[in-house]
């Protein structure tokens, strides 16, 4: 039996998807600053103060802050693992800037790729749980938060070993992103219940968060191309918080369609869509131009 969307969460859907667009037109702006600052100050907060002299890189935070904040209100009004997808769909505003601004050839494989995210979504809205507050205190959403904060902050405490260590930066980037989104569901809840205090530790922690996976990803833009590392941070971002949705804020996908199996192959639909097209020239070319080689 397949489940019907309430206005409720149909609202919340359509903020996801404008925090979407916010975020990944922030990510592109952030791609293309940071491609002019050199290699040299890759994991160190250099990085960002010289970010920071940049307008477009100043606007493009405040387009992703933005997002970030509409992102709060969908998961107040939709479940993580409908809101969290969603986010996926800004690659299809990529895809059309792509077009339109760089004027680059859309195939077949880009196609299916945006159908298979549409879909993906799609199938998720209405075969979504329904939407609840995470449970307090919970040891399996402590110990996932745990889990992603040593990935996030591993590069950090191997600095001296950057250079090669690409994939562990976009793992770091993509813990971040995922943590983010695990507080930003908090956030809400506690908003909610009428907890601001606690709503504003779970924000600072998100925005700590936030800023060394940005700090990681734009490092491994400076060295790879962003046809590498959007698709690994975007899968990261989006399977990481889905997968312990059910464990860490207890939604419950036993009662969904086939005990959560359209969801589950809803989700690797939205993925396989969202890799391949973050991997095409006419997404990866918008995101940032030519990788800065080490010397």
């Amino acid at each position: 039996m397949v489940s019907v969307m309430d206005g409720r969460t149909l609202l919340g859907l359509g903020i996801a998807l404008v925090a979407a667009g916010c975020y990944e037109t922030s990510y592109a702006l952030q791609a293309l600053a940071a491609r002019a600052v050199d290699h040299s100050h890759a994991l160190k907060a250099s990085l960002l103060l010289s970010l920071v002299r940049n307008a477009r890189w100043v606007g493009a935070i405040a387009l992703g802050v933005a997002g970030w904040g509409l992102q709060i209100v969908a998961l107040g009004l939709a479940p993580l693992t409908l809101v969290q997808p969603a986010i996926a769909s800004g690659l299809l505003l990529l895809l059309y800037l792509g077009v339109r601004v760089l004027g680059e050839r859309v195939g077949r494989r880009e196609l299916a790729a945006a159908a298979a995210i549409v879909g993906g979504v799609v199938g998720i809205a209405l075969s979504a749980p329904r939407h609840v507050e995470a449970p307090e205190g919970s040891f399996a959403l402590y110990a996932a938060l745990g889990g992603l904060v040593v990935i996030t902050v591993a590069p950090y405490l191997l600095r001296g070993r950057v250079g090669r260590m690409g994939v562990a930066l976009v793992a770091s980037a993509g813990a971040a992103d995922a943590g983010a989104a695990l507080a930003a569901k908090l956030v809400s809840d506690e908003l909610n219940l009428g907890r601001p205090l606690l709503a504003l530790a779970w924000a600072g922690g998100a925005a700590l968060a936030i800023l060394l996976g940005l700090l990681s990803e734009t490092t491994a833009l400076q060295r790879l191309p962003a046809t590498r590392v959007a698709p690994l941070v975007l899968v990261i971002q989006v399977l990481v918080p889905v997968v312990l949705a059910p464990l860490v804020v207890g939604e419950n996908w036993s009662a969904t369609p086939l005990g959560g199996a359209v969801i589950g192959v809803s989700l690797a639909v939205v993925l396989a869509g969202a890799a391949v097209l973050a991997s095409s020239p006419a997404v990866g070319d918008l995101r940032a131009p030519e990788p800065v080689k080490d010397e």
